[in-house]
């Protein structure tokens, strides 16, 4: 099952580090949240993969095309043109990198990628969210559905302390809660190849009219996830991101 990755978007939130580099590749401990978002499809047999390029694209294919190069200690001799490589870090990865435009929005970029799936079952996600979701259980569930759409619906962070009060007195704090009863589009979704009846082209955002259609039509469904689930959004969030990796405390680090 290949994994479809939209990953060419402006990161306009995050300008600080998208002036130069597209947001995938923004880096937490020394890798792109792209790579790790890989990863966490590596680590449960995925790694066939479609990039949905398009703000400086470019970035991505040259990180890729010379990924060897990047990751592993090297020897260039200038004199004989060879190159020795003194360590081994690969990955098992297959990667097709497409140019789905500079402005298309996210149902367009979708649309664009069509022909490269075979008429499978595939899954598709942003390319700067983590989360420790079982993947595997996330495409079982998808398949038991018998949806065109299955979604992993996750809890948001709360973005302040709450106060525990008893009256008048505080009687604790609550680092960050969660709104139970509220779930939003964590992506990770498991798509079926009738999706794309749903996208018109380049200008439609997979987030609206096709989503709310396929509501109405009763072929969406929501994979609850309660783990772990952190989008990239603001430095803030990047920063928090990396303080995690450093501090060991990395949930979505599965592999």
């Amino acid at each position: 099952m290949k994994v479809v990755i939209l990953a060419g978007g402006y990161g306009t939130r995050l300008s600080e580090e998208t002036h130069r580099i597209p947001k995938p590749m923004v880096e937490i401990g020394g890798w792109p949240i792209l790579w790790h978002i890989m990863k966490i499809y590596g680590a449960h047999g995925f790694n066939e993969f479609i990039i949905c390029l398009g703000y400086k694209g470019h970035v991505i294919k040259e990180y890729f095309s010379n990924f060897y190069t990047h990751n592993n200690d090297v020897t260039i001799d200038l004199k004989t043109n060879q190159t020795t490589f003194h360590s081994d870090i690969k990955e098992p990865w297959s990667i097709t990198l497409v140019d789905t435009g500079s402005n298309s929005n996210t149902g367009g970029r979708i649309k664009r990628i069509q022909g490269l799936l075979n008429e499978e079952t595939f899954c598709l996600t942003y390319g700067d969210g983590l989360s420790d979701v079982d993947i595997t259980a996330l495409v079982e569930f998808h398949k038991e559905s018998k949806k065109l759409a299955t979604v992993t619906a996750v809890q948001p962070p709360g973005r302040f302390g709450a106060l525990v009060l008893n009256g008048d007195k505080v009687t604790g704090i609550q680092e960050k809660p969660k709104f139970d009863s509220e779930r939003i589009n964590g992506g990770f979704f498991v798509l079926e190849q009738g999706i794309f009846d749903y996208i018109e082209g380049d200008e439609t955002s997979w987030e609206r009219e096709p989503l709310e259609q396929l509501v109405k039509d009763g072929q969406f469904a929501a994979f609850k996830h309660d783990g772990f689930w952190r989008p990239m959004d603001t430095l803030r969030e990047r920063y928090e991101l990396e303080e995690n990796w450093k501090n060991g405390n990395a949930p979505w680090k599965i592999w």
